[in-house]
């Protein structure tokens, strides 16, 4: 039984080291990058399907062009993952990730000025579970972040790339 009880202990804690390690990381992010991530948290939480509330867990890819004046154009390829908390859980810190759920890979493209993203153009968020996630949709997501006007005569967004 005490090794039972052991063994429940090392798995809660275990877990609890992982959500913080997400927590973290979202921390660790630069301000402009949050942002994107909490766009791409929102629109997810508003989809109906979605039970569960979701965290970031990864950073694939960012990319970004000062262009001046305050101005920055980003890219940012990212994973989320879900918890065993619900959808609206007021208390996402405390919540556990699930691992028997496929991430959630999502790509965002934005202006930002001032560290606030800018309506126009607008924001290009794009999430899908992975398994979903097919080559076409990736060429698809670069190209239209490249179309939106983000280079204004400089070089592309994705040409940019810092971490």
């Amino acid at each position: 039984m005490a090794a039972r009880l052991l063994l429940l202990l090392l798995l809660n804690l275990g877990a609890l080291l992982l959500t913080s390690e997400a927590r973290e990381a979202y921390s660790e992010l630069p301000g402009s990058y949050q942002r994107g991530v909490d766009l791409a948290l929102e629109q997810l939480g508003a989809h109906a399907g979605i039970q569960h509330h979701f965290l970031y867990f990864r950073s694939i890819l960012k990319s970004d062009i000062e262009s001046g004046f305050n101005v920055i154009y980003i890219y940012h390829h990212f994973y989320l993952k879900a918890t065993k908390c619900p959808k609206g859980t007021l208390e996402p810190t405390r919540c556990e990730f699930r691992n028997d759920r496929p991430l959630i890979d999502c790509a965002v493209c934005y202006k930002a000025f001032n560290g606030e993203i800018e309506p126009e153009p607008k924001p290009y968020v794009h999430c899908v579970h992975r398994p979903a996630l097919t080559q076409e949709m990736k060429t698809s997501r670069v190209n239209h972040c490249n179309r939106l006007g983000y280079s204004s005569g400089a070089p592309t967004l994705l040409a940019s790339t810092s971490n």
